[in-house]
């Protein structure tokens, strides 16, 4: 069976590196591991991949974030799958910095991505992998804090999470989405000062399978 994997972010130079491009780097992230090439096709860049034999399809949606939705029901369509095999990775000032949490089904939460997605598909009957950024921010500045790139100080725990992020995929893939989430929902740990330098959590990362 295949499986869409979008990640959400903002088409565009000045977008890259922000908070709310958190699942287009972790697409990014796993195109680097498998060496996919991206094309630039309707409404999105996609890639295709095999996981243990299983078809896996990449998007990262070209409408910007307000029309996520409109993206994702095209390519469901296109692979003739159910909303059930559609994976989409998201940012999440719900959560605090170096926070994961894989979900079944859900709300949008008030996230203008997510919202678009129930809305061209019905329901909210998908999963998602939300990615903490944290909400430090005074009240009216939520755009300008996911648009704006995470601060220094929190990039080794930022960067962490986007490659145990790509670690939670791929254990759906290969492992199933209950699975997943007992092993990837809440912090992630930083190992020693030797190797948290380098961002990798103390669980070690699961490799392409």
């Amino acid at each position: 069976m295949h499986w869409l994997i979008c990640g959400l972010g903002n088409p565009g130079t000045e977008y890259a590196g922000t908070r709310h491009n958190a699942g287009f780097e972790v697409l990014d992230i796993l195109g680097r591991r498998f060496e996919v090439s991206w094309a630039k096709e309707k409404l999105g860049q996609t890639a295709s991949l095999r996981i243990k034999g299983r078809p896996v399809f990449l998007l990262k949606p070209e409408t910007f974030m307000n029309l996520s939705g409109k993206a994702v029901r095209h390519y469901l369509d296109k692979l003739q799958l159910s909303p059930a095999h559609l994976l989409v990775i998201t940012d999440d000032i719900a959560l605090p910095v170096g926070t994961l949490r894989l979900r079944q089904q859900g709300s949008p939460g008030g996230h203008n991505g997510l919202a678009s997605i129930q809305e061209y598909i019905g329901h909210g009957q998908w999963p998602r992998l939300r990615i903490g950024v944290g909400h430090n921010f005074l009240p009216g500045h939520q755009a300008k804090y996911v648009l704006s790139a995470p601060e220094p100080a929190e990039m080794p725990l930022y960067t962490a999470a986007l490659e145990r992020a790509a670690d939670a995929v791929l254990h759906v893939l290969t492992r199933g989405l209950p699975a997943a989430m007992n092993a990837f929902n809440g912090p992630i740990k930083m190992a020693s000062d030797s190797t948290s330098s380098h961002g990798i959590p103390d669980s070690g990362r699961q490799q392409p399978e």
